[in-house]
């Protein structure tokens, strides 16, 4: 088993719920980089987590779910003799043995795998990066959660022609502890909260539905006062039962934002990840990096800085700061997000791209905010541009497998000689990712 696997994961069980004072986190700091520090490895890290989850569910009119979960506990990863491994825990006084057995066990990994692994050298950071909102959602109390997302759940019934709905308020925060081997001791935040959810109406046999999200950030203010855009998705999704059904065949299309977004993020974002790539000779071949992906107008980038988005950080889960990483650049495939280790590996830069769920993860390479960069045309001169298409519209759901993806459209627009026509609904796009890059105009 030893010569398969690249990394020996060791859990305990679920942590439990408990939250320290600000006296105890520095006292934690101090021994878990003694821990690391005397490890006989060749590279050491722990994460010590305190993590929140607050949950609201709505559907139709029942109220499903009200949830506040605390939960704590640490990982460890420990990389010697060319093996890796990785623990969780649940007691910080068991952080010191249990970061022993996986330093054993990375060797007893190592001595039996061809390709040691090893990490690439990054900056030794002693910072606190935590997170400071005008409006914390952490400091808003339990009953106006509730009463906004029944705010919200109650404008959608309104409507005659809505059968359900599906309201969710989610919000995570975690506080957490990061110490290295090379020196690093860090504290940082992660908050994020959304509102979203799901309107379904019918008339008739025709059931159609659209969703809808707020918030997705640090700031709870961002879901308040969104009366006007909930109203426009109801309303877009009872045209839809008027609209006829999108025609099949080969088309030219515009995507909106939403659409472009989760385009790029499952189609291609996936397979810039330098972890998916690591066992994977095939497209590690195809996407060399300065292989020509597509025209010069294509620029495509991963930015972790971007202020007050999902996917916005300013440390990641293994210690490197946050960046932004152009991965095509005027066609021409010039970046890749990495690991420490996938970094060296591959004699690449550090992308800062580590993230990890909870405790009971390890970090993976994975995107921030990745994005097309806009180009010269505008939306108008788009348009005119294509004789027969669709302009599609928000993201609804898809797969990839591979190079070939599928993926929905909430709803769009015929393009007729270069204008705008009727709604169109059941929108199922698919293709193949490489001649889709190289068509891109």
């Amino acid at each position: 088993m030893a010569n398969v696997w690249s990394w020996l994961l060791i859990a305990e069980r679920t942590p439990p719920m408990i939250r320290l004072s600000n006296t105890t986190r520095s006292i934690m700091k101090s021994t878990f980089a003694t821990i690391v520090s005397s490890l006989p490895a060749d590279y050491a890290d722990l994460r010590f987590e305190e993590n929140r989850k607050v949950y609201i569910a709505y559907e139709g009119k029942e109220l499903t779910q009200v949830a506040t979960t605390l939960t704590s506990g640490g990982h460890v990863r420990a990389y010697a003799n060319g093996g890796k491994a990785v623990s969780s825990f649940s007691d910080p006084g068991r952080a010191g043995p249990i970061a022993q057995a996986a330093c054993s066990s990375a060797k007893l990994v190592g001595a039996s795998r061809e390709r040691r692994l090893q990490v690439a050298p990054a900056p030794v950071i002693t910072e606190d990066f935590l997170i400071t909102s005008e409006s914390d959602p952490r400091k808003v109390s339990l009953k106006e959660k509730l009463d906004l997302a029944t705010h919200y759940n109650q404008i959608i019934l309104r409507n005659p022609n809505v059968i359900t709905t599906e309201t969710i308020y989610d919000e995570f925060s975690s506080r957490r502890i990061f110490v290295n081997s090379d020196g690093s001791i860090i504290e940082y935040e992660i908050v994020y909260v959304c509102l979203y959810g799901l309107v379904v109406a019918k008339r008739g046999d025709i059931v159609q539905q659209v969703r809808y999200a707020f918030g997705g950030n640090t700031d709870f203010a961002s879901m308040l006062d969104r009366e006007q855009d909930l109203k426009h998705q109801i309303a877009k999704a009872c045209e839809l039962l008027d609209a006829e059904p999108a025609k099949a065949g080969i088309y030219p299309v515009v995507l909106d934002p939403s659409e472009s977004g989760v385009f790029i993020h499952e189609a291609f974002g996936h397979l810039s990840e330098a972890d998916g790539l690591q066992n994977n000779p095939s497209f590690r071949a195809k996407l060399q990096l300065g292989t020509p992906l597509g025209k010069p107008i294509l620029n495509v980038t991963d930015d972790a800085t971007m202020p007050g988005l999902s996917g916005s950080f300013e440390i990641d889960d293994e210690g490197v700061r946050a960046m932004r990483t152009p991965l095509i650049t005027e066609g021409i495939l010039l970046g890749r997000l990495h690991s420490r280790e996938t970094a060296a590996e591959f004699g690449e830069p550090l992308s800062g791209n580590m993230r990890a769920v909870d405790v009971q993860f390890t970090p993976i390479v994975r995107m921030s905010n990745i994005l097309i960069e806009a180009g010269d045309s505008s939306f108008d001169d788009m348009i005119a541009s294509i004789d027969n298409g669709y302009y599609l519209v928000g993201a609804k759901g898809g797969q990839t497998s591979g190079d070939q993806f599928t993926f929905g459209a909430q709803w769009g627009y015929l393009i007729k000689n270069g204008k705008l026509g009727n709604m169109v609904r059941d929108i199922n796009m698919s293709g193949e990712l490489f001649s889709t890059l190289q068509a891109t105009s």
